[in-house]
């Protein structure tokens, strides 16, 4: 989508940082002596650092739509390896002067106090000696991507990437579900120690980081870096001590309930993605381009104007939804703040968790529509907590409109019943990776067998004592590995957590007011990060809360609307 700037030139092209220069230069030295002056240098900043963002999304996104293109890897890494380093230096210096009394005597602090404090945090962990660590850990982080995107088994004489694979342990027999599930975990072993020692690079240089910027350890660095102004690392242990005290036996009672309807006498991990009841077939689309229709029905169905938005996605051509191999693996929502867009990048393969994969990442979409409005970057870059509570309340809100990928009455409750099964689920799973994190992080010098316990303990801590993994030690040890958050985006999990109990709240508000819900809904998503979390989540009629009290609230009423599934 094209813009007309007001400061840089509309031909701009970055090849390098000499493209840039006389842009921050002019920010540098422009005289500030009144608040129309320094109105008009804020939004050429804004201008500027949403052209430079856009062009390095899409540096990422081309080099995870194939990973085997080097020429987008290059562009990638020369952009991180050459150019980032130095709009790092001068950016500081751009974020101090911001600081400045010329500048805060002539803005409206209430308005900007977002911008001021993630402003002030900036600057104080800013270390020149970190900008080329910087550079060299982001180029690392993309290295797990490109191993585990060549991870494939034949099967039928096909090579299938691991989602592809997946799909065998939703709904072939036991038998082949177990041959299936030992194939595609002997592949990932065959890479286990090229992982860890990419995450021991990773931990060194993280560790580097914080050393530099005066911090015992990278914890405390990291949770300023992410700008965690609302909660502390107390909070996150209390939300791991909640979650297994009061969701665990939810989820040892949802794998009984699996064990009795399958009719086994141990549960084993093939047997956890299984459609129930046996014989269930849930495929929800056949094609990318049904899914795209259906979903685009759903979030019309809901609302409008997100229809409207999904729409729009879909005529720019910002979806690569299908998986391949060369493909990096995973799924995300890239906000393009420039063209006031975002690109939905997904490996899917006909199933479930990808139609709510979709609907994740749409409420993600709709979300970089809704706060366009905003006047300034800054305040468009919503914090985790905020992003993932638009994109999770997306799945539990369109199921009121999931009959449109399911036409059966009862495929549709069996659907909407797994969603909510994994819901549940997936908080103990959210526990146990933030748990390891933090492991992680306190233990600098562990080594690859303290990490693998580690692990194990965490997993006896928040998994479920139904299921049965006699023989599959290696695997359970390095099960951890799945999760990419680990390797590109340290400690960035703990917040799906909170936010989803977030999504509950507004879900469980839907079932109430319908309207309402989804007015405060879009009211608190426009607000961008205009305000503070807390703030955000109170405007969407919530929230920011995780007491055992409260977890026990929402699971009470989520385990309400499963049993009406069940009848």
């Amino acid at each position: 989508m094209e813009k007309h700037h007001t400061f840089i030139s509309d031909d701009l092209k970055i090849n390098s940082f000499a493209n840039l220069e006389p842009y921050f230069t002019d920010l540098l030295e422009r005289p500030l002596t009144n608040t129309s002056q320094v109105n008009k240098w804020l939004t050429d900043w804004s201008e500027l650092e949403s052209f430079v963002s856009e062009d390095l999304a899409w540096r990422y996104i081309k080099t995870t739509c194939n990973t085997a293109d080097k020429e987008a890897e290059a562009a990638f890494n020369s952009f991180v390896a050459e150019i980032e380093p130095k709009i790092a230096i001068v950016s500081d210096k751009i974020n101090k002067r911001f600081l400045t009394d010329e500048v805060q005597l002539h803005i409206d602090k209430a308005k900007l106090f977002t911008m001021v404090r993630e402003a002030k945090m900036a600057a104080k962990l800013f270390r020149e000696e970190n900008v080329p660590i910087e550079a060299e850990l982001q180029q690392a982080e993309q290295e797990f991507g490109a191993i585990t995107s060549q991870m494939t088994v034949n099967l039928g004489g096909k090579d299938m990437t691991m989602q592809q694979a997946a799909n065998y342990i939703k709904t072939a027999e036991r038998p082949e579900r177990k041959r299936v599930f030992e194939l595609m975990n002997q592949r990932r072993l065959q890479d286990k120690d090229k992982i860890n020692s990419l995450l021991d690079r990773l931990l060194d240089k993280r560790g580097q980081l914080a050393r530099n910027a005066g911090f015992s350890n990278y914890i405390d660095f990291r949770f300023c870096q992410l700008g965690r102004f609302d909660y502390t690392v107390q909070d996150c242990f209390d939300f791991h001590d909640a979650i297994e005290k009061i969701v665990v036996p939810i989820v040892e009672e949802i794998n009984q309930r699996r064990k009795k309807l399958m009719n086994v006498d141990t549960l084993r991990p093939y047997d956890l993605t299984v459609d129930l009841p046996l014989g269930t077939h849930l495929k929800p689309f056949d094609t990318i381009d049904e899914l795209v229709l259906k979903a685009g029905l759903c979030f019309r169905d809901l609302d409008a104007e997100l229809g409207m938005y999904m729409g729009r996605m879909r005529q720019l051509g910002r979806l690569d939804l299908d998986s391949r191999v060369g493909k990096a693996p995973g799924g995300y929502n890239y906000p393009l703040h420039e063209s006031n867009t975002s690109f939905i990048f997904m490996n899917a393969t006909g199933n479930l968790d990808d139609m709510v994969t979709l609907m994740h990442e749409g409420g993600h979409a709709v979300h970089a529509f809704l706060c366009a409005n905003q006047p300034l970057v800054a305040l468009k870059n919503t914090p985790a907590e905020v992003a993932e509570l638009a994109s999770m309340s997306m799945e539990l809100l369109s199921m009121a409109h999931w009959n449109h990928f399911f036409k059966d009455e009862n495929q549709l409750k069996i659907a909407k019943l797994n969603q909510l099964e994994d819901v549940v689920s997936g908080l103990p799973w959210i526990a146990a990776i933030d748990k390891f994190q933090h492991f992680l992080y306190t233990h600098p010098n562990h080594t690859v067998g303290e990490r693998e316990q580690a692990w194990l303990e965490i997993e006896n801590q928040f998994g479920c004592k139904a299921v049965d993994y006699s023989g599959y030690d290696e695997i359970r040890a390095n099960k951890w590995q799945r999760q990419l958050h680990i390797f590109e985006t340290p400690l960035y999990y703990i917040e799906y957590g909170f936010a989803q109990l977030g999504a509950i709240s507004i879900w469980k508000r839907f079932t109430e007011k319908p309207e309402q819900a989804i007015a405060d809904y879009k009211k608190a998503l426009k607000l961008g990060y205009s305000r503070s979390i807390p703030e955000i989540y109170e405007t969407a009629g919530i929230k920011f809360c995780f007491t055992p009290d409260y977890i026990a609230e929402l699971m009470n009423f989520v385990r309400a609307e499963m049993q009406k599934l069940e009848e």
